[in-house]
């Protein structure tokens, strides 16, 4: 009468040994809590401002450079995706380019829900898109109910210097204001476009997955030498 008992124990510890590893949809691959750096995170960018300062222009061209395109085609809404590796870490990004915006547009709630970082992108020789940047960095912090976002602010277009009714000096207090990153950039000459998402993906690791903080040494250990 033992046996089958010895043999149930035996199929019990064996299903014990072979059971299923997680996978690899995890909560800190997914939003990124973890510094790892085997691991591929996810990241939700959205590029908003005005229509027509080149926002489409601007992430065509960091996803596949040199793909200028003179012609303007107001964007509805398109999705780009590409795989960037940052201080050793590899992240799967989607690239949201969003329709122009004024103020009296509704402000989608997908475009608070899941986001990691925002490009708020007015154009250097345009002031109303410019003053809109406020506008929408207001709305975002509303729908999020938060007091802080990972924010890059990119003067576009600086190409149009001849034109520029935004002075570079303006856009950096606005982008202090908003407790953002700044820059100027330039889709068609592909001027400064990988930096403004390098600029971003710094802002949004320190949100989502710190690197682990160094352990103080105790004065004991200071005092001698010790790790």
């Amino acid at each position: 009468m033992s046996r089958p008992n010895q043999s149930r124990n035996t199929a019990g510890a064996q299903q014990q040994q072979q059971a299923p590893k997680p996978t690899s949809n995890t909560p800190a691959q997914q939003g990124g809590s973890s510094g790892n750096s085997g691991t591929t995170m996810k990241r939700k960018v959205l590029i908003m401002g005005s229509r027509s300062v080149g926002k489409s222009s601007l992430a065509s061209q960091f996803v596949e450079p040199n793909s200028f395109n003179e012609s303007y085609y107001p964007t509805i809404e398109s999705t780009h995706t590409k795989t960037i590796k940052h201080e050793g870490i590899t992240y799967d990004c989607e690239i949201i380019d969003t329709a122009g915006q004024d103020e009296y547009s509704l402000f989608n709630h997908k475009y608070a829900v899941g986001i990691h970082g925002y490009i708020l992108v007015y154009s250097i020789a345009s002031r109303q898109s410019f003053e809109m940047i406020q506008t929408l960095h207001d709305k975002i912090l509303d729908f999020q109910g938060v007091d802080k976002v990972c924010c890059v602010v990119v003067g576009q277009k600086c190409d149009l210097n001849g034109v520029r009714q935004v002075k570079f000096e303006e856009g950096q207090a606005l982008a202090k204001k908003l407790h953002a990153n700044f820059i100027e950039t330039s889709a068609k000459d592909n001027k400064n476009i990988t930096d403004v998402f390098d600029l971003l993906m710094v802002e949004m690791r320190k949100s989502f997955n710190p690197p682990p903080e160094k352990k103080k040494q105790g004065w004991f250990a200071s005092w001698f030498g010790g790790a």
